[in-house]
């Protein structure tokens, strides 16, 4: 028996002596952890949390052992629960950036391990470190912006030893995605294709035809649908630069910063073409500046189409890609040839795209012969990330009667189809609202695409 063995053997002891002891069975709970024993791990820090509610170490120890276990759901909601604090622990917020990095989200990630370091530096996880590319722990200070203000950032200490003309707070991306991982919409595709793709693979062609390689499309719909996702599978696609730009990015409370920012993100894009710039949630970056009554916002809107438009600097080579969910609320303007000339509806999935977004989702988790075309039936009207929760509370009911019996068993069809039932489509009341646009505010045919998905 190793020492560890022994230390083990002893904490189990001492427990039958003092079994409600919530300390004593978290420090065995640890020590079972760090001997890979997940299970028993598992049993102990749960213990732990029905003696002492809400226990932040024993919150964290289970957390670690649903990492470990690839429970990632579960793992999610401790580390959600625990971060939610005023000063979350520094260990949650690695643990939480680890659990965004899994699910894809770089930069989301970086700046959960970047707030972890900041508030406890021995939390700094050198593997962890390097899959975020970052390059050398961030520190904070201050930097002087364009109109001479001071604020606070994050920036990386080589920064100083670079000609930096590039104040924006985002990092160019590299999208290990394509459109074979994207589900359905074969029509928005090929659209995407025709206006970003073949111009680039055909330069010549196209140039011959006096088309510039740039320009933007604006993808519209209910939320869920994927239109985050296009975006980047484009950019993996095309092996290009990916900026995903969202409000907060651009969006200030300093009367200038807001522009000053947008020209900054870019100038960034200019610099590293080709690049796929990403607007998400845009309608808040570009409302109808007849709704604004504030000066500051109309000047934020006037130098989005004054960047859009390149009166300064080329966009040759940017490829400008947006998302909203409330189309009626853009202004008009964007809409001009030479801005976002290409208005995309993305529906909810059809029936074919629902089985291959179930199958796509279904990669690499233990299961049965899996009927999707029954579930593609019973899913009508869904989105991508209703199917997203569809399979999460399927894996957690599967989870919870693992925990019971002691034996994982692999979903099967029946499971899913029970999980079905527990979650109501999202883009109902999203129709709702575009219905009534569609039939009383459709000037010009900007909504046929609605119309004739509802068949009004």
């Amino acid at each position: 028996m190793t020492a560890n063995e022994e230390s083990i053997q002893a904490l189990k002891d001492a427990l039958k002596v003092s079994p409600d002891n919530a300390p004593l069975t978290i420090h065995l709970a640890d020590m079972l952890l760090s001997s890979a024993r997940y299970d028993e791990a598992s049993e102990h820090y749960s213990r732990a949390l029905t003696l002492a509610p809400g226990n932040e170490a024993a919150k964290l120890g289970l957390a670690q052992v649903c990492l470990q276990q690839g429970k990632y759901s579960q793992a999610l909601v401790i580390v959600e629960d625990l971060i939610r604090q005023a000063k979350p622990p520094a260990k949650a917020l690695v643990l939480h950036a680890r659990l965004l990095l899994n699910d894809g989200q770089i930069e989301k990630a970086r700046h959960e391990y970047t707030r972890a370091i900041d508030l406890d530096f021995s939390v700094q996880d050198t593997s962890l470190f390097e899959r975020l590319g970052l390059k050398e722990k961030p520190i904070e200070r201050e930097l002087i912006t364009t109109d001479g203000r001071v604020r606070s950032g994050v920036r990386d200490d080589d920064d100083e030893d670079e000609d930096d003309d590039d104040n924006t707070f985002i990092d160019l991306e590299r999208s290990d995605i394509s459109f074979q991982d994207v589900g359905g919409m074969e029509e928005v595709k090929e659209q995407v294709r025709m206006k970003i793709i073949y111009p680039l693979e055909h330069q010549e062609m196209f140039k011959q035809y006096g088309k510039k390689i740039g320009g933007g499309i604006l993808m519209y719909g209910p939320p869920g649908c994927g239109k985050t996702f296009l975006a980047r599978a484009t950019a993996g696609e095309i092996k290009a630069n990916f900026l995903c730009v969202g409000i907060n990015d651009v969006l200030s409370c300093w009367m200038g910063e807001s522009e000053t920012r947008l020209h900054e993100i870019f100038e960034h894009a200019r610099r590293n073409t080709p690049c796929v710039m990403f607007f998400d949630e845009v309608d808040a970056l570009a409302a109808s500046r007849s709704d604004m009554k504030k000066s500051g916002a109309r000047q934020a809107i006037n130098q989005f189409l004054m960047e859009m438009d390149g009166v300064e600097n080329s966009n040759d080579g940017v490829l400008i890609l947006a998302a909203t969910n409330a189309p009626w609320h853009l202004d008009s303007a964007f809409r001009r040839p030479g801005r976002f000339d290409r208005i995309l509806f993305v529906p909810p999935p059809d029936a074919a795209a629902r089985a291959e977004i179930f199958r796509l989702l279904m990669k690499g988790k233990p299961v049965e012969t899996i009927d999707y075309d029954v579930l593609a039936k019973k899913t009508d009207k869904f989105s991508g990330a209703d199917i997203a929760s569809v399979i999460d509370h399927a894996i957690e009911a599967k989870l919870a009667q693992a925990m019971k019996d002691g034996i994982p068993k692999p979903l099967s069809t029946k499971d899913l189809e029970n999980a079905i039932k527990q979650v109501k489509p999202s883009t109902s009341e999203w129709f709702s609202a575009a219905r009534n646009y569609a039939l009383y505010s459709n000037q010009g045919g900007a909504y046929d695409d609605i119309v004739k998905y509802l068949k009004l």
